[in-house]
């Protein structure tokens, strides 16, 4: 989110005075997030996403201030609160420079007004006949959450006639001309369920690059009816955000065989999406509480984020969960991130780590195009194999456990040797392709990787070193093990006390 992420030099704004309560604008520009593109950078991203660009109303409405950039007026115009278009096309040249690429969200379904009757001479479209008629929206009848109106009598949101050939034709050729003038990468889509599938493949072909909408609340067979030929590229995996909550949040039910029903009925060839490697894997949104504001443990998290890194799909960060934040829904969860000092988290390091194991495994391999597969779980664990890795995932926390997690026949060879990513500890196949991972340290993830694979990468380095040459794995850990030691550390704390988007996305803003 644009307005949070950043302060630009020197402003002399007051870094503590930004209360997501108030629903103001606090001062982040495209300047300060240029600026700081660091800290993106170091985390292992190789995209950013930021929030809507485009000219808003002006405010204050009952809510506050657009500083989040989804009310709409003229949307051919910038948000001069954000900076200029030179300050945008510095943006997304910077982010090229770094070989790293840009995606702007963008709303199509809709204008925002605070009163009744609507001035139309504020939006491109200036024809009361480019509006569907005021409805309040029956979200059981697909035609009305398409044609009717989102929002309220505070900030009505009216809907733009995407049945109109003619806005249709306009729409096509605006969105042509604004990717190339600002050297745009990937559309996210807001509120893309309340138009017609058929609107966006024409739309996004007109852009000419990588769509991925916002179809909230749907089960799969629904979801999966905005993706294909015809319609966008892809969607925010929305159903395998609330399996992964009701499997890993600690309270939850700890629902693991929901999380497998989700996975398997997403990659139903009837009703399933057509394709599951671009989905956009995501723990957190603007709209949606917090991932710490719902599960209480470190360890449920990097579990979870395990399984959106490792799987099939697009991993999606929004700022500031690499910070721990805790905010409830909105407006909470829209904390400024400086005031975290930008701080090296454990979060932070964990997310750094998955992200150099996909950059190798997507730069060395076709990993990323491999189907995933769980091959066996249990009410606590599940073995997610992709092409030749294996995750291990459990939802039973930090504290230390009495058990383990085994199987059978995992297609690994007897006397294999693997390498536990996050460790870097050397494990062996044992008999019959089984493996055991034991909880005694507590419920940690595990990504296994034959270290044949490994050689040549710099992935655990010291650990391949020391399998060639025969010295322990007790000496290739410690030489390996910052990143390990302080993750280790952090566990024993805790528990004492209780595509072209090929690689990942640090989501600025997730609507």
């Amino acid at each position: 989110m644009t307005d949070r992420f950043a302060l630009p030099t020197g402003s002399g704004i007051d870094p503590t005075a930004c209360d997501p309560s108030k629903q103001q604008y606090c001062g982040g520009t495209w300047a300060s997030i240029t600026a700081n593109l660091d800290y993106i950078q170091e985390m292992g991203f190789t995209a950013i996403w930021i929030s809507p660009v485009n000219q808003n109303i002006p405010g204050p409405t009952a809510y506050g201030y657009p500083y989040h950039g989804y009310w709409i007026a003229d949307i051919t115009q910038l948000n001069s609160q954000f900076g200029t278009e030179a300050d945008l096309i510095a943006l997304s040249d910077e982010l090229h420079r770094r070989d790293m690429y840009l995606m702007f969200d963008i709303v199509v379904n809709n204008v925002a007004s605070t009163s009744l009757p609507i001035d139309y001479s504020q939006y491109m479209f200036q024809n009361a006949t480019d509006y569907h008629p005021y409805c309040v929206v029956d979200y059981s009848n697909v035609t009305s959450a398409q044609q009717c109106w989102l929002g309220d009598t505070n900030v009505y949101l009216p809907d733009v006639n995407t049945e109109n050939a003619a806005v249709v034709s306009q729409y096509n050729s605006w969105i042509a001309e604004f990717v190339v003038k600002f050297k745009v990468d990937g559309l996210r889509i807001d509120a893309a369920k309340h138009v017609r599938p058929s609107f966006w493949g024409p739309f996004c072909q007109a852009a000419g690059v990588f769509c991925i909408g916002e179809v909230f609340g749907d089960p799969v067979p629904y979801t999966a009816t905005y993706q294909g030929l015809g319609t966008l590229d892809s969607v925010l995996n929305f159903p395998q955000y609330s399996a992964l909550t009701e499997a890993f949040a600690i309270p939850g039910p700890q629902n693991m065989s929901g999380l497998v029903d989700l996975f398997n009925q997403a990659r139903n060839p009837q009703t399933g999406f057509s394709d599951v490697t671009v989905l956009g894997n995501f723990m957190e949104n603007q709209d949606l509480p917090r991932w710490a504001n719902i599960s209480v443990d470190p360890q449920s998290e990097f579990n979870a984020l395990t399984f959106s890194f490792m799987s099939d799909g697009i991993p999606i960060i929004y700022q500031g969960q690499e910070q721990r934040f805790h905010g409830a829904a909105d407006p909470m969860n829209r904390e400024p991130l400086w005031s975290s000092a930008y701080a090296n988290t454990t979060t932070m390091q964990y997310i750094q780590v998955l992200n150099k194991i996909r950059s190798v495994l997507v730069a060395t391999s076709d990993w990323a195009s491999q189907p995933a597969q769980i091959i066996s779980n249990t009410a606590s664990t599940v073995f997610l194999a992709k092409g030749f890795v294996l995750s291990v995932m459990t939802n039973i926390g930090s504290p230390p456990a009495n058990i383990s997690a085994h199987m059978t026949a995992t297609g690994f060879s007897t006397g294999e040797v693997m390498i536990e990513m996050i460790s870097c500890q050397q494990v062996i196949i044992g008999s019959q392709g089984s493996i055991n991972i034991d909880y005694q340290k507590g419920g940690r993830a595990a990504i296994l990787i034959p270290e044949h694979y490994l050689r040549g990468t710099p992935l655990c380095a010291a650990t391949q070193a020391a399998s060639y040459q025969g010295s322990t794995v007790e000496a290739a850990t410690r030489a390996n093990g910052a990143m390990a030691n302080s993750l280790r550390q952090s566990t024993t704390l805790l528990s004492a006390g209780t595509a072209l988007f090929v690689g990942a996305l640090l989501c600025i803003s997730l609507a």
